[in-house]
């Protein structure tokens, strides 16, 4: 009986000692220079720190890739993680709203539009299923601009040979209103896929492949401004709603803390970007207000799409016209 309840004394005492451990699975590189989702998450641990809760970060591939993530936080074995806006819309494809071609001017319009809509809310009533729970979402950079190998892009007419890299369906609808294609390829293929010519390119930060060491391959980024390249921070629910109310106020502190860290650090990022690549040899085109303009009316196709409910599409146009 007294070895029974010594092993139960350990049992609980590793227990709590794993929930006290915030465990915050990265999804690049530890690079406070060049990435907004690293910014928010060390901001973010340092916060959880600073008010007493031990953080642990996770590199990534340490625990899985993104389905894996998102059953880990799921099951209560992983806190956080900085995971692809697809693990979210695979359970809420509202949440795709972001991802529409040209949605929102900047980052402060979209935290207006989300705020606006009570976004938030809305998908983590259906993520709660999953017993997951939106706590931000984080700009991994400067806008999406198209990164490409060798053809230089100023127009979708310049894409019409090209076959990109996609996220999701929503990027392969994308790109088809353009007049070109996609394939969705796992990140961790795009360097071999750029390199033999799978891929003839894809769309993202400026920061992305100077951080991944692509500028080798990767010759032209043009500064479509197409989307703004967003990490969501998910969180286990349990855990959450397991905390006590002043580690709770603690970590929803910490939210508001990353998100306005990372929004200062994007103000200064985006010519620093552009700026990185061409230091390592890559070509950019600056392109004027007129030339995006043609890009911005070749994707309205998109919002025609069956990516959402006409009726979702319709909420978002709504919210983002009503909160520029």
């Amino acid at each position: 009986m007294k070895l029974m309840a010594l092993t139960l004394a350990a049992c609980l005492a590793m227990a709590t000692s794993a929930t006290a451990e915030v465990k915050i699975a990265l999804d690049g590189k530890p690079d406070l220079k060049q990435s907004g989702s690293y910014n928010w998450s060390h901001t973010f641990a340092k916060a959880l720190n600073e008010g007493g809760m031990e953080t642990r970060e996770m590199p990534r591939g340490s625990v899985g890739n993104e389905a894996e993530k998102f059953d880990q936080v799921s099951t209560g074995l992983l806190e956080i993680s900085m995971s692809d806006v697809r693990a979210v819309a695979q359970v809420d494809p509202f949440i795709y709203g972001v991802r529409l071609p040209y949605i929102f001017d900047n980052i402060a319009h979209m935290d207006r539009a989300l705020a606006a809509g009570d976004v938030y809310a809305r998908i983590n009533k259906n993520l709660a299923k999953q017993d997951v729970i939106l706590l931000s979402m984080a700009p991994l950079g400067p806008a999406s601009g198209i990164i490409t190998t060798t053809q230089a892009v100023r127009s979708p007419a310049d894409m019409s040979s090209l076959r990109m890299r996609a996220l999701d369906d929503a990027q392969i609808a994308m790109y088809q209103a353009w007049g070109s294609s996609g394939t969705i390829v796992p990140w961790g293929e795009v360097p071999a896929g750029l390199q033999t010519g799978v891929i003839d390119g894809y769309l993202n930060s400026p920061f992305i492949p100077v951080m991944f060491g692509q500028t080798d391959f990767v010759k032209n980024f043009a500064t479509a401004d197409v989307i703004w390249p967003l990490r969501a921070v998910i969180a286990s629910k349990s855990w959450y709603d397991g905390l006590s109310d002043a580690d709770r106020a603690t970590v929803d502190a910490a939210v508001v803390t990353a998100n306005a860290a990372t929004r200062a650090w994007l103000d200064e990022a985006a010519e620093k970007g552009l700026t990185a690549l061409e230091d390592k040899g890559v070509t950019v085109q600056r392109l004027t207000d007129e030339e995006r303009a043609v890009f911005r009316e070749a994707s309205l196709p998109v919002y025609d799409s069956d990516l959402m409910s006409a009726e979702d599409t319709a909420l978002w146009k709504k919210l983002s016209d009503e909160n520029r």
